[in-house]
């Protein structure tokens, strides 16, 4: 509840607080009210400005309690420490120390010299230690804020990264395939041809979609983004028996929900190891598997291409390894013996 406070409310209560310590004690101890009191007043309006100008209310904040100090009166050393405590919230810890220092030495030396009162005893010490020891830690609470909401838009701006990469280089090898069988048989087989233009307009509309549903994330849009998973494999098999490459899909185990990231991730790996597949393997055939465990989901894919020619390959593997060690999974891909290559990943289900 109490984080609910508006931080205004907060503004005014400290300025009430210290105007009642300040004004209340100028008049009850009485004696040069013509000074005390303006003076208590202007170090309480002063706090006002600790947000915008906190260098600027120290130094005041110091010369009035200075003042005041010549005299014989202490209570603004109350305003001084606020002062304190947002320099340090405000700057790096060497100046903050410099700043107070020089503000305990400014108060100590009219207490000393005018009224031999040793300002700079311990337990005066502490309560500016106290002060700028408040200030330094709510420093380093918005450091570690501002850190962490850093590396959030650094994350999804990662995501967003992989979600183009992955939309992009599928669906533009699938269009890329297809206008070269349309462009092969365009003289002898037109219906052919025609067949694979209106899957090039297909996946093109598709890919489309996709990406703009992706930039409007990236421009502050509603924040949703394309998320496919496992239930639409059979739509990316598809997808790819009509790019020309023979497929074959095998489910094992019981089609359970899975975890959100799980899902696309499991559904972009497979994506991901048939685009390349499509692009470097020269396969004239594939296959697909996905098995349902009780604690995890297996996948694989595997071809009769070329397959040494993408074992040090290019971004695809990698990302598809980081996506599966985002959620705790591990993912293999390499040749087999005797011609092929097979992608092999597997991915916890309590992963989040």
């Amino acid at each position: 509840m109490i984080r609910n406070v508006p931080g205004w409310v907060w503004d005014v209560a400290l300025v009430l607080a210290v105007g009642a310590v300040t004004i209340g004690s100028a008049a009850h101890q009485g004696g040069r009210l013509w000074l005390a009191v303006p003076l208590s007043v202007a170090a309480t309006a002063t706090l006002l400005l600790r947000h915008r100008r906190p260098l600027l209310v120290l130094a005041l904040e110091t010369a009035f309690a200075t003042t005041m100090a010549a005299f014989g009166r202490f209570w603004l050393v109350l305003a001084v420490l606020f002062a304190v405590a947002f320099v340090a919230a405000r700057y790096d810890r060497r100046l903050s120390l410099q700043l107070t220092a020089a503000a305990v030495v400014a108060l100590a030396v009219p207490t000393v010299l005018v009224h031999d009162h040793a300002l700079g005893t311990v337990p005066e010490l502490a309560f500016f230690a106290v002060a700028w020891l408040w200030g330094d830690a709510r420093r380093t609470a918005d450091l570690d804020r501002e850190a962490g909401r850093l590396q959030a838009a650094a994350d999804e701006r990662a995501r967003i990264a992989r979600e183009l990469h992955d939309v992009i280089t599928h669906n533009v090898s699938v269009m890329v395939v297809q206008a070269t069988a349309a462009n092969d048989v365009f003289d002898a087989r037109p219906d052919r041809a025609r067949e694979s233009l209106r899957a090039i307009e297909e996946t093109g509309r598709r890919a489309l979609g996709e990406l703009r549903r992706l930039l409007d994330v990236e421009q502050g849009g509603d924040g949703t983004l394309p998320q496919p998973g496992l239930a639409r494999v059979d739509e990316l098999v598809a997808n790819v028996r009509a790019a020309g490459l023979p497929v074959s899909l095998e489910i094992e185990g019981q089609r359970t929900p899975l975890p959100e990231g799980v899902d696309l991730s499991a559904y972009r790996i497979l994506q991901e190891a048939l685009t390349n597949t499509l692009k470097h393997a020269g396969a004239t055939r594939a296959n697909v598997r996905v098995r349902y465990a009780r604690d995890a989901v297996e996948l694989e894919v595997s071809d009769d291409g070329v397959g040494s020619t993408r074992t040090t390959g290019g971004r695809g593997i990698v990302g598809m390894r980081e996506r599966a060690a985002l959620f705790g999974g591990e993912l293999q891909a390499g040749s087999r013996p005797g011609g092929g290559f097979t992608v092999r990943a597997r991915m916890p289900l309590g992963a989040t």
